[in-house]
């Protein structure tokens, strides 16, 4: 059995995700990617070609020290979603969490609210493409509607609302990553 789980550990450490994180955006268990760390089970060729891609490198690069070039073009097979209470997220560049920027696609189910996020450092951005939402930063709140923007530094609680009766489609990205 060839040890890989370590690399993967290390690489994902090196994103900040957590192994739930991980797990989510390859539609996976925690516990499966537990076990692949700790090399307890060893990952279809399929499937260490998802976990890479969500780690920002590929077979290449992870079994060679040479550099390869990065991916530029994503399709939609190239994707990634997860579905939530609230609606759901498609990742769009899957391997973002090695970049400045992360850009995902949220659609947020009428009558819902994303959870609340912390402060941390950095900014978000985003560009509203269907419906309308409640930008929620701290105490205040501002309406954002379809072709409209919102920007912020993320140093206070905020959140997303749609107190509509559709769904609202907004493109959002975070800087650092943080999705």
């Amino acid at each position: 059995m060839l040890k890989i789980g370590k690399k993967i550990k290390e690489l994902r450490l090196l994103k900040n995700l957590t192994q739930e994180e991980l797990a989510i955006r390859c539609d996976l268990t925690k516990g499966y990617i537990s076990q692949l760390e700790n090399d307890l089970t060893s990952p279809s060729i399929s499937t260490l070609v998802d976990i890479l891609d969500v780690l920002g490198t590929n077979l290449n690069e992870f079994f060679s020290k040479d550099t390869i070039t990065e991916k530029i073009v994503f399709t939609k097979n190239d994707y990634i979603e997860s579905d939530y209470d609230y609606g759901s997220i498609t990742w769009l560049v899957t391997n973002a969490q090695k970049n400045e920027v992360e850009p995902i696609l949220l659609v947020l189910n009428p009558k819902e609210s994303t959870p609340i996020d912390y402060p941390h450092e950095g900014e978000e951005f985003g560009y509203v493409l269907e419906g309308s939402v409640i930008v929620c930063i701290d105490n205040k709140r501002f309406k954002c509607k379809k072709g409209e923007t919102f920007y912020y530094e993320s140093s206070k609680p905020h959140y997303l609302e749609n107190n509509n009766t559709t769904p609202a489609k907004i493109i959002w990205i975070s800087s650092p990553p943080n999705f």
